[in-house]
């Protein structure tokens, strides 16, 4: 039914800049709340952002806040997870999900490695 592809990862260099794309279809995507989660070989799985439907409020986890920026096009039913001032221990599969009540989509991921 609901289906999220990302891209947009890569390789960059420290201090360097990203920016991942989640492609929704088979839902509406205006309503549905839109997160990007992470996770690290040998770590837990973090969330990082979310951004509401309705009213498109953000949130960020405390290790990123500063520089990384949800965003979402609902006429383009695409989230955005811009990414600036990368670090090393930003390296992780991001994985996009969309939520609405107890219904739940989540992509496959797309590989981040930042390393010099």
């Amino acid at each position: 039914q609901g289906q999220l592809v990302e891209s947009g990862g890569g390789l960059v260099q420290p201090g360097g800049s990203l920016r991942l794309s989640c492609a929704a279809s088979g839902f509406i995507f205006s309503r549905y709340t839109m997160s990007w989660y992470r996770q690290a070989p040998g770590q837990e799985r973090e969330l990082v952002a979310t951004i509401t439907g309705p009213g498109g409020s953000a949130d960020y986890a405390d290790s990123v806040k500063g520089r990384f920026t949800i965003s979402r096009d609902n006429a383009k039913n695409t989230v955005y997870l811009q990414m600036n001032s990368l670090k090393v221990e930003d390296s992780a599969v991001y994985v996009c999900k969309a939520s609405l009540i107890m219904l739940a989509y989540w992509g496959k991921g797309t590989l981040v490695t930042v390393s010099s």
